[in-house]
């Protein structure tokens, strides 16, 4: 029997470029490509972009001129927000053969591209699929009608479109007849999810419907913001199978720059919705995404953004200098930070998100989570099996010598280990 030609996808960016990535490798294995995610010799490239900083730039510029060198004969197709920023001829000009954008019409004439051109010679890479994911991202929503002064991504995934519940249960169904044990459904703008429909529909039917119609075991549903939090929306996380893990978008603490930043919600409204979501969601993880140097951000501005997320006590924090993009309302603002001071101040982030992290963990030592396993690592010379709670703790089964992957187990968590905890699974033998 012939191999089957072999597609590499290679993914930059944010869950939802996950989502369009599994949607992608879905067509592909289709047209008869086995799929792996990593750089090797292959007889086509699918490199999705991101372009949300400069660094998110350089990052997909570098990946298409390393697969070109690679592999020279090799089908290189880019899709993704790179593409809507830098310009298709500019990314063609780093050496794609196919460049496309970000809805799903442009995923599948990338995998029809892909079909018709075929490999131009035998692959030397092993073409065998991937392990099974644990985890499955779906996407349900695409775009973002909100014009934030520092975000690019209404530039590049266009105008608010969302996904029937009937598209995105389907896909969950599939998901999960695949072997994956959770969903995590994700969207540029999650919480506007419906308000395009006619008549509008709200994130909490979303939610209805696929608890209803799937067998998924886990479900995660992904970034928020502070006016998505309803009570109706809150109410769907009596169902264990909804997992108590919020991702929050702060970005800043300080209501003057929250103004600036063009947010449709203020510090006070953060830290109420924080509360609304402890109140109803026992055991909860909340993390979140800070900006650091802002235009115009003063010291004291930035204390307030340090005072906030103490107040919260975030599970984890997301943070990122910010990155100054054409076409958006910051890039023009007065008093751009320095470089200098915008580092000094992501150091004492990550050092805080750290520490809140550690914190969050060390409250559940000696309490028992379940625990999603994923792979295992090789953590301090040694192998351990790795996965999260449902809360998102990572945790760490060292000396397990049963293959763990895609279990779900009763964990007892004992003590702090590399970014996580040490885990004992219960009904495992060592």
């Amino acid at each position: 029997m012939a191999a089957r030609p072999l597609a590499a996808i290679l993914t930059l960016g944010c869950k939802l470029n996950l989502a369009d990535s599994e949607e992608i490798a879905r067509g592909l294995r289709g047209a008869g490509f086995d799929v792996v995610d990593r750089v090797c010799e292959a007889d086509a490239y699918v490199i999705n972009t991101c372009s949300v900083t400069h660094v998110a730039d350089r990052k997909s510029r570098s990946l298409v001129r390393t697969v070109r060198r690679l592999s020279p004969g090799a089908a290189v197709t880019v899709t993704g927000c790179f593409p809507q920023s830098a310009g298709f001829d500019a990314t063609r000009d780093l050496g794609a053969d196919f460049v496309t954008g970000t809805r799903s019409s442009d995923k599948r004439d990338l995998v029809a591209f892909l079909s018709e051109r075929g490999p131009s010679a035998p692959s030397t890479t092993e073409s065998t699929e991937p392990a099974l994911h644990t985890r499955a991202f779906i996407k349900a929503q695409e775009g973002c009608n909100d014009v934030c002064a520092f975000c690019i991504v209404p530039r590049t995934r266009g105008r608010e479109e969302s996904r029937s519940i009937a598209t995105v249960v389907a896909e969950v169904q599939a998901a999960v007849a695949n072997g994956a044990r959770e969903a995590v459904i994700t969207g540029t703008q999650l919480g506007a999810w419906g308000r395009d429909f006619d008549p509008p529909l709200a994130p909490h039917q979303l939610i209805t419907g696929i608890l209803q119609e799937t067998s998924v075991t886990r479900l995660r549903f992904s970034s928020l913001q502070p006016q998505d939090i309803m009570p109706g929306l809150l109410a769907h996380w009596h169902d264990p199978r909804l997992m108590p893990h919020f991702h929050l978008a702060l970005q800043s603490g300080s209501e003057a720059v929250l103004r600036r930043m063009r947010r449709r919600y203020s510090a006070a409204e953060f830290v109420d919705a924080a509360s609304r979501i402890r109140a109803a969601v026992p055991g909860v993880a909340i993390t979140t995404d800070i900006i650091a140097g802002f235009p115009g951000e003063t010291d004291v501005e930035f204390e307030e953004t340090l005072a906030l997320a103490r107040e919260v006590q975030f599970a984890r924090i997301h943070a990122f200098p910010y990155s100054q993009r054409s076409h958006t309302g910051a890039a023009r603002m007065p008093g751009q930070v320095p470089h200098a001071i915008r580092q000094e101040r992501m150091r004492i982030l990550r050092a805080l998100s750290d520490e809140q992290a550690a914190s969050f963990n060390g409250s559940f030592l000696g309490t028992n989570r379940p625990v999603l396993w994923e792979q295992p690592r090789e953590i301090e010379g040694e192998t351990a099996w790795f996965g999260h709670t449902d809360n998102y703790i990572p945790v760490y089964a060292p000396g397990i010598a049963a293959n763990l992957h895609n279990r779900i187990t009763s964990t007892q968590l004992t003590t702090r280990y590399h970014d996580g905890i040490r885990g004992i699974p219960f009904g495992v033998a060592p």
